[in-house]
């Protein structure tokens, strides 16, 4: 059997300062898994969309390993909180707040995500 990806014109959007930056197309991004997208100052962010439509970016880097590969970890939720964990030591991070649930000391960065 073969899928059909979704056909949408909606595009995936991050605020960035006082602008939103257009990343991708929506249907770039499959439930429950993620995407690494390179931003204009070189950074990289990470974007998930879950079962639900929801969508999320965070950092792509990983604190504690320091390797750009949150975009390729597990997604999942913990006590109401969607969260991804990130492959190398498996911490995870809340995808709203960018706090580590592992370690409340350690966060990434979050941005605000909108489709237009």
């Amino acid at each position: 059997m073969t899928l059909a990806l979704e056909t949408t014109d909606l595009k995936v959007q991050l605020r960035l300062q006082d602008q939103w930056f257009t990343v991708c197309d929506l249907s770039r991004l499959i439930p429950g898994r993620g995407v690494a997208a390179l931003l204009p100052d070189g950074r990289q962010v990470a974007l998930f969309r879950d079962r639900a439509g929801e969508l999320y970016a965070v950092d792509n880097r990983d604190p504690f390993g320091g390797a750009a590969v949150l975009s390729r970890g597990l997604t999942g939720t913990h006590e109401g909180r969607s969260f991804v964990a990130s492959p190398l030591l498996k911490q995870r991070f809340d995808l709203l707040s960018g706090e580590c649930l592992d370690d409340d000391s350690v966060r990434i960065v979050t941005y605000e995500v909108r489709t237009a």
